[in-house]
């Protein structure tokens, strides 16, 4: 007589379907991506298998569970980007009454409403492309602002506008140099702006009376040094 072959199980258990335990995805698992997987399972049965979407698992559970507490976030990356499960709802850290946990979703059981699981991680078909997306989930740092953050390499943008003066090629060798007269200093070429006139407008002032010295002294009242005066 044929025994009858035991198909009970004594207790809670997860299932998973042996497709997805040999599928690439599952495959590349880090042990701390397995050990978040598995205590996010064995969340979904203390809530008797339903809330599906809406799993609380704080970090405290995960630590508790055996995972290094630097470790719960590259885990959570790595099994979305796998496919294995969907963070429908952020948490937020902060003191007791403003904290939230994480709200998960597995993709290989149903929800409550009787959707059929989505199993993303089937979109996953090969081995390499597999550890390529894990080892960039695992890397990869959270978001942050970027907004104010000048890249590198990029000078900040100039006014546009008007100058006072033209850019003068100066010859190779020759630096261009500054002269203090008194308090301020005043350059090679003085403000057309403040009355002022370049060097080379008042050797032509000095021959036409009148012109340049309309708003200030002569250029000659300036004490600039005789090297500097046009003969």
């Amino acid at each position: 007589m044929r025994q009858k072959r035991k198909s009970k199980i004594d207790g809670q258990f997860a299932w998973q379907l042996i497709e997805m335990l040999e599928s690439p995805a599952y495959r590349v698992l880090s042990l701390s991506a397995h050990r978040a997987f598995a205590r996010i399972q064995i969340e979904l049965a203390h809530h008797c298998g339903r809330e599906n979407g809406r799993l609380p698992v704080t970090f405290e559970d995960f630590t508790r569970f055996g995972i290094d507490r630097h470790s719960i976030a590259p885990a959570l990356r790595e099994l979305e980007a796998l496919g294995f499960l969907e963070i429908t709802e952020r948490g937020r850290a902060g003191n007791a009454e403003f904290r939230a946990p994480n709200k998960f979703r597995l993709t290989h059981r149903s929800l409550d409403d009787g959707t059929k699981p989505t199993d993303d991680w089937r979109l996953i078909k090969t081995d390499k492309e597999a550890a390529a997306i894990a080892k960039a989930a695992r890397r990869s740092s959270p978001l942050r602002q970027t907004r104010n953050k000048k890249p590198v390499g990029e000078n900040p943008p100039k006014p546009v506008g008007k100058t006072n003066t033209e850019t003068a090629q100066t010859p190779v060798g020759e630096t261009l140099t500054t002269v203090q007269c008194g308090n301020p200093h005043y350059s090679l070429y003085l403000g057309e702006g403040a009355g002022g006139v370049s060097l080379s407008e008042s050797a032509a002032a000095a021959e036409k009376p009148g012109i340049g010295h309309s708003a200030g002294p002569p250029l000659d009242d300036l004490s600039i040094p005789a090297f500097l005066r046009r003969e």
